[in-house]
């Protein structure tokens, strides 16, 4: 495509070009999104033997190996106004985890990942200033109601801790930011990833020798780590490289619906209509609010 250009100059150098990475980088953000969703959901099939507890210590395991290989963190350097921002990091993405994995042990896979995707929603729509994303919080009220509506065998503990999630996932949006400000590249969710690790470690050897782990569930949860945490990392540092910020967020709101599809093919978790509405709703409201202005 380059020799074409310099041979024969394109009317529009700028957009058509540019068209080719667009769509490749739309088909890594896909694949990025089925392979936290599956990573998920073959996490889930541990549960029975290490419980959501052990699947995240070795999610966080995972997470941190792999962002400190590419991060390569300078620990000794920080300052104190670099470190509490990473601590705080790090005490959110432990606690997301957790939440959200108990939230899959409870409610569904996909009920729990569209329950915390509230969290970059209410970021979205905190920012702006237009009548039209307060409809969008409506909308979205709107789709939680329908998921949470009251029933003998709703599960209000579930689905609080996937609201959990859902701050947490707030927070981190937020603190990355900060510690993105404060700390040159992958530096600062490396630290981040390495100090939640520590902190699940004795968790890890507790849960270890209470619930001694079987080869299958133990490849189980290193699976989730590389599918949830070393794979959407790296494919999300190519895929900002190649579509607007905007896009990527847009794109997110598919998550949702990846969700619920991976738990009913790989968990058997079937959802009825309200859910599946519910679902809609939230992804509607999501894909309003990031729509071009």
């Amino acid at each position: 495509m380059r020799r074409r250009a310099l041979e024969r100059p394109l009317p529009c150098p700028a957009v058509r070009p540019a068209a080719p990475h667009r769509l490749s980088g739309v088909a890594v953000m896909f694949g990025s999104g089925l392979s936290n969703q599956t990573g998920a959901a073959v996490g889930a099939l541990a549960f029975p033997v290490l419980g959501p507890l052990g699947v995240v210590a070795v999610r966080q395991y995972v997470a941190a190996l792999v962002l400190v290989a590419v991060g390569r963190p300078r620990l000794r350097a920080f300052t104190w106004r670099q470190w509490w921002p990473v601590l705080l990091l790090a005490g959110v993405f432990g606690t997301m985890n957790l939440t959200l994995y108990t939230a899959i042990d409870r409610v569904g896979l996909g009920l729990a990942v569209t329950l915390e995707f509230l969290g970059p929603l209410a970021i979205a729509l905190a920012a702006s200033r237009r009548r039209l994303d307060a409809g969008c919080a409506v909308l979205a009220a709107a789709g939680v109601v329908v998921l949470m509506r009251p029933q003998p065998s709703t599960d209000y503990a579930g689905m609080a801790l996937g609201l959990v999630a859902a701050g947490c996932w707030a927070s981190y949006i937020l603190l990355n930011r900060v510690v993105g400000r404060r700390i040159p590249g992958a530096q600062g969710p490396a630290a981040a990833a390495s100090v939640s690790a520590l902190t699940f470690l004795p968790i890890g050897i507790v849960v270890a020798v209470r619930h001694p782990p079987t080869a299958g569930a133990l490849l189980c949860a290193v699976a989730a780590g590389v599918l949830s945490s070393a794979v959407p990392y790296l494919a999300d540092l190519l895929t900002l490289r190649r579509v607007p910020p905007q896009t990527f967020g847009l794109f997110m709101s598919v998550n949702p619906v990846l969700a619920a599809a991976v738990g009913w093919v790989v968990l058997g978790q079937g959802l009825g209509v309200p859910e599946w509405v519910g679902i809609g709703t939230v992804v509607a409201a999501n894909t309003v609010s990031l729509a071009p202005r």
